[in-house]
């Protein structure tokens, strides 16, 4: 077992056993049939990019377009004393609008995506590419051949490789790293809970409008319904829900632009003077600690930009760039141009500045549609929370939940059933518990500007480690992005006690769940590491491993994508017989978005041919699903068996031979490999061929050539020996063993370790999806083998 242990470093070689271990089982090397350039971003037809665009508004643009219907009350709860103050406020909007969502996001941080994917863990992904800053280090130098494993190099003495050793030298970097990243998360899934209360709620307060005396319990219960109706279609999936709603957002924004341009014209044309920055200035200077404290209100007319980055993994950015310049920021500016125009004659109407701005002709038809967008605008929280929630899943910062892709065209549409049901009962919770939109927007706003903290300093390293910008650029961004988005978070820190504690709690709650999650998946997996059975243990054994060779296939499932786990010597040791062929089955999620199905599966030998032992690596991206993948078990056997073809081909074969058949396959090795599919189809195949060194001669002379034709039809007939009994054993029978590992604190741990690992990460396993269910695998063929580790 100690040899076992050694093999944590790959520099360095410790022992003699270590050297056995290495040749017997061997790393895997470059995979074959990478196909190149096929995941940049596709070029859309002008047709396609206008139904895109106009579809992206029932996904991505309701949050921020329904703003208008409760910024003005929020930025003024207790009135407007000076009119000129309303004026300093809208200049405060329009330059929030255009330094955060429209330049920051839509043409910056839009751009920082990972392959069509947004949020802060498709930027966390691009990081872990860049720079070896990822916690579980079950990563290998073979994964970095992949196709959508895409990264840049850059210069040793540059100040992003000083940035990238820095980052890799200390551990607690690396952590903190994380933290950030989980950070951003919890407040995006806040927003997916505050979103619809505020929205819904704002909406809804249009009753009392026309009906002043009505009770606002009648208010809060017409939200309550709505929030319960919106919650339930969730599983109709993003495309049907932004068909849907699309037409509804466009007339929306078309609306609230018209009545903006009503309203200037009609009340006082004189508000477009706020887009000078000077009435900011005079803003402040008159209004002193109280016209700070308004910026929690101002924030609010920003909202939903973050959404936005999460959700561009339902279009692509194109698209969602002409949405934004074309229809979203013209009709915001005219809205609260509008707004503005209509308070400085009626200020005491600020509470109600939406409705109260509306021509009474459109009273009810406006009510009507406020009401569905503020439904769409909770739309694009929720389908944001969904997506950021996947990939937190994906790269083990999340406990197993049901996903559903509801999109046969776009992958990245997803609805998960038990958050969905979460985020609704907290929403309810929070319109029933505040009733009232102005602690809500405190809420919110402390929400909001948190995860553009998180966004922006993530964006600092992306700019030098991804783009390599120079580091006077990234300075200008993180220094203009942090004035901004640092002033706002001072004002709403005042405001911690009227509500905004709430999304700070929440966060809170989710940040234990996830981080200790991810802690208990790291410790599990360094144990099974450390702990991995040495290959002088398995050759002792002898080529029937001590036991009784029963006809069938075992399919063991591990987290190691190296070694063989301790849990197969623990079931070794404990029942008397193991399969005639043993399959050492690793999925794996790498920080790419997705792999390709040509470059899904590893497959290698372990230890000699009489063994009969496979490692078949199955690797996902954080985008892609394998859990309805109903083939997983078949194709684990065409890439075995097209493995064996393979390997029997490598064997006589010269270097340049290899390299031909390896790299590029010729016409020959395909006329050969297809002429029989009833064992495999490689379509859809990528393999490494293991322990080449100790297989491969050297480079055969020509007068050669007979031995190499001799040995070419006995490694044939070998080949066919082999392939005949690998069906003959899975004919016998497919047994699926899962390890069902159990964690424990040590008794000498701290409290701390006792509480994360025995009582919480312990409480996440139990009501966690099981992996039997993750893999797909039936019940009657499932062997569950238990042990408990101290960590």
């Amino acid at each position: 077992m100690e040899s076992g242990l050694e093999i944590e470093d790959g520099n360095e070689t410790k022992g003699g056993m270590w050297v056995l271990d290495q040749k017997l089982d061997q790393p895997m090397e470059e995979e074959a049939g990478r196909l190149r350039n096929m995941y940049r971003e596709k070029k859309f037809s002008s047709i396609l990019l206008l139904r895109l665009a106009f579809q992206s508004l029932g996904v991505v643009y309701g949050d921020l377009g329904t703003s208008p219907l409760y910024v003005f009350y929020n930025t003024f709860p207790n009135g407007i004393d000076d009119t000129e103050d309303v004026i300093g406020a809208l200049s405060l909007i329009i330059y929030s609008l255009t330094l955060i969502p429209l330049l920051k996001y839509v043409f910056i941080v839009c751009r920082a995506n990972d392959n069509g994917q947004g949020g802060t863990f498709a930027l966390y992904s691009l990081l872990c590419r860049h720079a070896k800053v990822k916690i579980i280090p079950n990563q290998h130098r073979t994964d970095e051949e992949l196709t959508a494993y895409s990264r840049s190099t850059f210069h040793e003495l540059s100040f992003a490789a000083k940035t990238k050793r820095w980052l890799e030298a200390n551990t607690f970097r690396k952590n903190a790293l994380l933290i950030l990243v989980l950070v951003g998360t919890c407040m995006v899934i806040g927003d997916g809970i505050l979103t619809p209360a505020i929205s819904v709620l704002s909406a809804s307060g249009g009753i009392k409008v026309d009906h002043p005396k009505m009770s606002n319990d009648v208010v809060v219960l017409v939200a309550v319904i709505i929030l319960v109706g919106l919650f339930s279609m969730q599983h109709y999936g993003t495309d049907k829900v932004g068909l849907l709603f699309a037409p509804i957002v466009l007339l929306w924004f078309l609306l609230i632009g018209g009545i903006g341009i009503f309203n200037i014209c009609k009340y006082d044309s004189s508000v477009l003077k706020a887009f000078s920055p000077v009435y900011i200035y005079r803003y402040f200077k008159r209004g002193g600690k109280a016209g700070w404290t308004s910026l929690g209100g101002i924030m609010l007319s920003i909202t939903g930009t973050e959404a936005l980055f999460a959700d561009l993994a339902h279009f692509p950015v194109s698209a969602i760039q002409l949405a934004f310049t074309v229809v979203v920021f013209p009709c915001l500016l005219l809205a609260y141009s509008g707004q503005a125009a209509y308070l400085m004659q009626n200020k005491e109407h600020v509470v109600d500045a939406f409705y109260r701005s509306i021509p009474d002709s459109i009273y009810w038809p406006m009510f009507i549609i406020a009401t569905l967008a503020a439904i769409v605008a909770s739309q694009a929280t929720i389908s944001a929370t969904f997506s950021i929630i996947k990939q937190a899943l994906s790269l083990g910062c999340f406990p197993r939940v049901k996903v559903v892709h509801t999109s046969k065209k776009f992958l990245g549409q997803i609805y998960i059933p038990d958050m969905n049901w979460i985020l609704m009962i907290l929403c309810i919770a929070v319109t029933a518990g505040f009733r009232n939109q102005s602690q809500i927007g405190n809420a919110y706003g402390t929400a909001v500007v948190i995860v553009m903290l998180a966004t922006t300093l993530l964006m600092t390293l992306i700019m030098l480690l991804v783009w390599h910008c120079h580091w006077i650029f990234v300075l200008l961004f993180t220094v203009l992005s942090l004035a901004v988005e640092c002033t706002y978070f001072s004002a709403v820190l005042f405001k911690v006690d009227q509500g905004g504690w709430v999304p700070l709690v929440i966060a809170a709650a989710f940040l234990v769940i996830m981080y200790v999650w991810h802690y208990g998946t790291v410790k599990r997996y360094e144990f099974e590491m450390h702990s991995k059975v040495s290959m002088a243990w398995i050759l002792g054994l002898g080529p029937s491993l001590g036991l009784v060779r029963v006809p069938g296939i075992g399919l063991v499932y591990t987290e190691l994508a190296n070694g063989v786990p301790h849990i197969f010597s623990h079931f070794i040791t404990n029942l008397p017989a193991i399969h005639s062929v043993v399959v050492f089955v690793c999925v794996k999620y790498l920080p790419v978005y997705t792999v390709s199905e040509e470059e899904r599966f590893l497959v290698k030998r372990i230890g000699p041919k009489n063994f009969h032992m496979f490692r078949c690596v199955a690797r996902y991206g954080y985008k892609d699903l394998h859990k309805k993948d109903d083939e997983f078990e078949k194709k684990i056997f065409e890439n075995l068996f097209t493995f064996v073809r393979l390997e029997s081909m490598m064997e006589g074969f010269s270097d340049s031979e290899e390299y031909s058949l390896y790299g590029q396959q010729t016409q020959q090795s395909r006329d050969f490999l297809l002429k029989d599919n009833a064992y495999a189809s490689t379509s859809n195949i990528d393999l490494t061929i293991s322990s080449v060194d100790s297989i491969m001669p050297a480079k055969s002379p020509p007068h050669a050539n007979n031995t190499i034709m001799s040995s070419g039809r006995e490694s044939s007939q070998t080949e066919v020996d082999e392939l005949e009994f690998l069906s003959s054993c899975r004919d016998a029978g497919v047994v699926h063993i899962l390890g069902n590992t159990v964690i424990r604190a040590r008794r000498d741990s701290g409290i701390h370790k006792k509480i994360a690992i025995d009582y919480i990460y312990a409480f996440l396993r139990k009501i966690c999806r099981e992996n039997s269910v993750i893999f797909n695998v039936p019940h009657e063929s499932l062997l569950n083998v238990g042990q408990v580790f101290f960590v």
